[in-house]
């Protein structure tokens, strides 16, 4: 009798608790499913059940480029509530970051994000039901959070999500209309997927050059999660995709990791079954590109995962599948409610397991690296110290500690830029990263010179590599060494004295910001075409020289100069003379007067749009400087007169004509530059007699081809995002202030015979030219004798080419010194 007494009692606690808090559709006044919850409704509701219940905490950890807020909500039991702080905190020691470890915590993480990809939408809408049933009580969940704690972002990226929802309320049928036809399954460009740049945050996991990315990793690290889930959609014809994941897996996975995501797919599998709904596992989505939402967290000691769900932005409320079923709104949020459900229990039943992994996972790292190399020693280079700092800047924001060699050394080991083993006499200057730390998974990852791919089918790039990347000279150790303490030294802005000239070396980024800030406060500023000394400092190609004669109007020249000294860290020096010590002086024609320019850059229907947000990004966050944005469809209607420069992002410009080419082919002949870059480029390619050839494949008849082998067949013409070693022509404007050697990032098999005519800037000689990532033997075959970076002198203008992206999701650092050049550079001289 009593036992009955006790169970009525909860399941009487349990209807009140659930009459106290209200269910979504109390508070948004329609059931989910019926419509798109704009992201500030969604807000308001976690904020009710924040208030409602002493289950949850509402956490704002950031803000969108759009001023949206970011949150995640911590749900978990009273108790933990109560004690979250200590929770948290023990958790965390496990991984050594806060210092030496700790192994004292005993309950399980998991962390839920939503709807990363703002046209796949479902994901936030079940993220309300989720939180709910967990407050209220559903699937047993109390007796889950009794040792869970369960951190949910109901909407990772809410500019995008707007973008979608205003879209559907805009053009969605008063009752929904399935046909794939209609206007409500057909978003216009640029689409609800990307965030406000138009970037893909699924992608910047690792690369953090979003506000969104940044936010939200600085409150990951906080909690360093157990388990990690992103909610995705796909296409509206495929079944649910749930852990296991797919080949490739990089080799860092442990077998622990991929275990477990077997246990957590079984799981899910067991609630799938009883309902007949549809799944697929160890298919299309793998485990490689360091920078998704269930990689980098499985680089960072949690089980990762994606689930992907039928639908996307042409689903809307519902739609037509190809079996002549309706795939609904509600369908999609209930199989992401379950799955997240799912975790939960899961985690549950396995959290003193999952404790005691995640800290063997760190003591290995921090005692028994698994890495090949011990030790990186990436080279100190005075002329490359902002680089330098660059990188230590990336680092401090992945929790990597770095530290310095400390001493002239005989250095061992593998030569990123050489390719093979090299021995030298370091400088204690040299930056040192040792493996044996917690985040020694991490860094193998990343700087992995060539991974390893068990798979060539995969679903993104295949290389990455930091020292690539940013240009620096690495070095990889088999062996132990112990660093010291970093001691950089930081930037001494000197007040500038009255001066005849002032001269700024093109040696950096931050080099180029600062000329696009002189620019803006009409500094005139002349560039050096050829290497120059004055008062015993040498200025290489490309330094800048601010001389007073011509900037009379600028009120206390030299203080302009050094508040933007401080502002980039660059170094003015003061000029005494105008008479060199050795050719050439400050007078002579070498040394030419820039134009600001007026950039327009080319946008909408046809144009990539992660390409054209990456220029954006580049030219709002990290230049700073302004441009004119123009619709592809507005082309012909503008004056082109108006402009120094056109940007073609990449694309297909489907709608473009000949006689729209050739218009832009004038402008250039007229005195302007186009800036062509990735597959923008064959707009100009082919013609009879032009310069610009693009090279083909020999054709080779294939009767007998295997049909289950297609996809593969196809590959030996493809790249995956592969490294390439571009060798530069150092004396041509666009290479100022680079080396010799640069490394690219190809992305597609297309490749360009030498220009005959204009300049060979950037060319790959040969096929040994691969570093890393996956390239087919066709599309590596293709490469060799081919050109990269180019320019073609037509009139009195020029047309830049730029066939791999230097602007790259924005994480390829070199190439924004890159994309200076050929804004500031070329076409001076």
């Amino acid at each position: 009798m009593r036992k009955i007494f006790i169970l009525l009692l909860f399941i009487s606690s349990q209807i009140l608790i659930a009459q106290d808090i209200k269910s979504p559709a109390e508070m948004l006044g329609y059931k989910l499913g019926d419509k798109f919850t704009f992201h500030h409704q969604v807000v308001d509701y976690f904020k009710y059940l924040s208030e409602s219940s002493d289950q949850m905490k509402l956490v704002q950890y950031g803000e969108t480029y759009e001023g949206r807020p970011l949150y995640y909500a911590v749900i978990s039991s009273v108790e933990n509530l109560q004690k979250l702080d200590e929770i948290r905190e023990a958790n965390v020691a496990q991984t050594g970051l806060t210092g030496s470890q700790s192994s004292a915590a005993n309950t399980a993480m998991v962390w839920l994000s939503y709807n990363i990809h703002g046209n796949e939408a479902s994901s936030t809408e079940a993220s309300m039901k989720t939180a709910y049933e967990l407050l209220t009580g559903g699937m047993d969940s109390e007796s889950w959070l009794e040792n869970t704690v369960v951190i949910m972002d109901p909407c990772v990226n809410p500019d995008g999500r707007d973008r979608y929802a205003n879209f559907y309320r805009r053009y969605g049928a008063k009752d929904f209309n399935p046909n794939l036809d209609a206007v409500e399954h057909d978003e216009p460009w640029p689409g609800g997927r990307p965030n406000h740049y138009l970037f893909d945050l699924n992608r910047d996991w690792a690369w953090q050059t979003q506000a969104e990315s940044k936010a939200r990793m600085k409150a990951y690290h906080e909690w360093m999660p157990h388990i990690h889930v992103d909610f995705h959609e796909q296409s509206i014809n495929s079944p649910y995709y749930f852990a296991p994941a797919a080949e490739p897996l990089h080799e860092v996975i442990t077998d622990w990791q991929k275990d477990f995501q077997t246990q957590i797919g079984q799981n899910h599998a067991k609630y799938f079954d009883q309902n007949n709904w549809l799944y697929f596992t160890r298919e299309r989505f793998d485990l490689f590109y360091p920078s998704y939402g269930d990689t980098y967290p499985t680089f960072n000691g949690a089980i990762g995962m994606t689930y992907e769900q039928a639908g996307n932005g042409r689903a809307g409320l519902g739609a037509l599948t190809n079996l002549g079923d309706t795939l609904t709104l509600k369908d999609r949020l209930e199989h992401h409610y379950t799955t997240g459900m799912s975790t939960i229990e899961i985690a549950s039943k396995n959290a003193s397991k999952l404790n005691n992994e995640f800290r063997k996972y760190f003591n290995r790292n921090i005692n028994n690296p698994q890495d090949e190399f011990k030790s990186y020693v990436i080279k100190w280079d005075d002329r490359k110290k902002d680089d330098l700092k660059a990188l230590l800047s990336f680092l401090e924001s992945q929790k990597i500690e770095v530290g310095q060699l400390g001493k002239n050394q005989r250095i061992s080991g593998y030569s990123y830029f050489n390719r093979s083993n090299v021995s030298y006499e370091s400088n204690e200057m040299d930056l040192l990263i040792s493996s044996y730390q917690p985040k020694s998974t991490l860094i193998q990852a990343l700087f992995d010179p060539k991974p390893d791919y068990s798979d060539s089918l995969t679903y993104d790039i295949t290389a990455w590599s930091i020292p690539y990347a940013y240009g620096l000279e690495t070095i990889g150790v088999k062996t132990k060494l112990m660093p010291k303490s970093l001691e950089v030294e930081e930037f001494d802005s000197k007040q500038l004295l009255n001066a005849y000239a002032y001269g700024v070396k093109w040696n950096s980024f931050n080099s180029a910001q600062f000329l696009a800030e002189a620019m803006k406060r009409n500094i005139k500023v002349r560039v050096a075409y050829k290497n120059l000394k004055f008062d015993q400092v040498e200025f290489n190609k490309g330094s800048l020289i601010i001389t007073r004669t011509n900037n009379e109007t600028i009120y206390d020249l030299s203080e302009h100069l050094s508040e933007m000294s401080e502002q980039f860290d660059v170094e003015v020096y003061p000029i005494s003379t105008g008479f060199a010590d050795k050719i050439y002086d400050i007078g002579s024609t070498e040394i030419q007067f820039v134009k600001a320019p007026k950039i327009a850059v080319l946008m909408d229907e046809g144009v990539s749009s992660l390409a054209y947000g990456e220029i954006w990004h580049f030219f709002e966050q990290s230049l700073d400087y302004p441009i004119n944005s123009i619709r592809t469809g507005s082309f012909n209607r503008v004056n082109l007169s108006d402009y120094d420069q056109i940007i073609l992002p990449s694309g297909r410009y489907r709608d473009f004509s000949e006689d729209d080419v050739n218009r832009l082919k004038d402008f250039a002949k007229a005195g302007g530059k186009l800036i062509v870059m990735g597959s923008a480029v064959s707009l100009f390619a082919d013609e009879e007699k032009g310069d610009l050839q693009s090279k083909e494949e020999e054709e080779k008849e294939e009767i007998l081809a295997v049909y289950e082998n297609a996809e593969r067949e196809q590959l030996s013409s493809s790249i995956f995002g592969a490294i390439y070693d571009v060798t530069l022509d150092v004396s041509h404007p666009l290479a100022f202030g680079l080396d010799s050697q640069y490394f690219s990032l190809k992305t597609s098999g297309s490749a360009y015979e030498y220009l005959k005519n204009g300049w060979n800037v950037g060319v790959i000689k040969n096929s040994n030219s691969h570093i890393a990532g996956f390239a087919g033997f066709k599309a590596n075959k293709l490469q060799s004798e081919s050109m990269v970076f180019g320019v073609e002198s037509t009139g009195r203008g020029e047309i830049v080419y730029m066939m791999d992206d230097p602007l790259f999701r924005a994480f390829w650092y070199k190439g924004k010194m890159l994309m200076s050049n050929a804004l500031f550079m070329v076409g001076n001289d």
